[in-house]
Parts: structure tokens; sequence; C-alpha cells
């Protein structure tokens, strides 16, 4: 009977132990597929400013400085979300992909800023659609954003909580998932401005 009771004790923890386990992977894939769609609305932004700086060249010519900030700003946003992508676990990579998304929306800003300037290039039929497809993607990269975040905190809060700190570092979940935040709360909270 004892040995009974015993075994009967020893399953009951060892299929709290894969509940455990099986709960902490599935919160994990959860916040990986999350950073997944980030990637995806970055690669499309990162895939329409070559032709916003190709649209203002024409009209802004003697602004070089400015599309060249924006170029450079881009290139570093993309390798930080290579680096993040490879490992979104990587709270550096997390990190350093914040601050170049962070200074991209800068560039993106100053850009705008000169465009106002520039009446005939507002006015122009391309720089508006480019203009309406880049905000529309920055509004999915804020939704995709905040997504990640929550399913980040979600795993973060069940790994944190007992019983499945004591068993969190056992089953390789050491540390917690970086939440995406860029380094000016504000830039965070409103996407860079780029109505023309």
């Amino acid at each position: 009977m004892e040995l009974i009771i015993g075994l009967v004790i020893i399953a009951a923890l060892v299929f709290w132990g894969v509940a455990i386990y099986n709960k902490l992977v599935t919160l994990k894939n959860r916040f990986k597929n999350a950073f997944a769609q980030i990637e995806v609305q970055l690669k499309r932004r990162y895939d329409l400013i070559p032709n916003l700086v190709e649209t203002a060249k024409g009209y802004i010519k003697h602004e070089r400085e400015t599309l060249e900030a924006v170029i450079n700003a881009r290139n570093q946003a993309m390798a930080g979300l290579q680096t993040a992508a490879a490992d979104p676990g990587n709270a550096a990579a997390i990190k350093e992909l914040a601050s170049a998304e962070g200074a991209l929306g800068s560039a993106l800003g100053r850009l705008n800023v000169v465009v106002e300037a520039y009446p005939d290039l507002k006015a122009n039929q391309n720089m508006m659609q480019l203009s309406e497809e880049l905000t529309s993607t920055e509004n999915k990269i804020s939704f995709a954003r905040q997504a990640y975040n929550d399913q980040a905190t979600e795993y973060n809060t069940y790994k944190q909580t007992f019983p499945p700190v004591i068993f969190a570092g056992f089953f390789g979940h050491r540390d917690d998932a970086e939440l995406l935040e860029y380094a000016d709360s504000e830039a965070m909270q409103e996407p860079p401005s780029v109505s023309f």
C-alpha cells in the first residue's frame, strides 16, 4: 500500500514538472513568434525607406546629410534586427535593436522636417504613397511590438512565479525575455511621424 502511494506521489510530481516545462516552452515560443511578427513589419519598413530617400533626392539635393543619416540609421537598424532575430531571447540584442530603432525614428523625424520645407516634394504622388505605406507600416510595428511585449511579460511572469521559478533554471529558462522599448519613452508610445 505504501509503495502504491509513493508511486502515485512520484507520478503526480513528474506530471506536475512536465506541465511546468510544457508551459515554459509554450510561452517562450509565443514571445519568439511575436518577435517574428515585428521582424516582418520592420523589414517592410526597411524596404520602403530607400524608395522614400530616392524620391526625396531629386527635390532636396542640398540636404544630403539628412538623407545619408536616414540610410545609415536604416542600415544600423537592419543589422540590429538580424542580430535580434537570430535570438529573440538575447537581452543585449533586443536592447541594441531598440536603440537602433530609436535612432531611425529620429532620422525619419528630421527628414520629415526637411520635407515640410519643400511643397513640391510634399505634393509628389510617389512621396504621398510612400508616406502612406510607411505610416501604415509604423502602425503595424507598434501593434506587433505591443504583442511581443505582452507575450514576453507573460513568459517572464510565469517563469518568476512559484513553483515554476524553482524549475525554470533547471529546464534551461534562466534569462528573462527582454521587452522591446525604445530608449526614448515617447518614441515607444508613438510611431515616428512620417507624414509628408
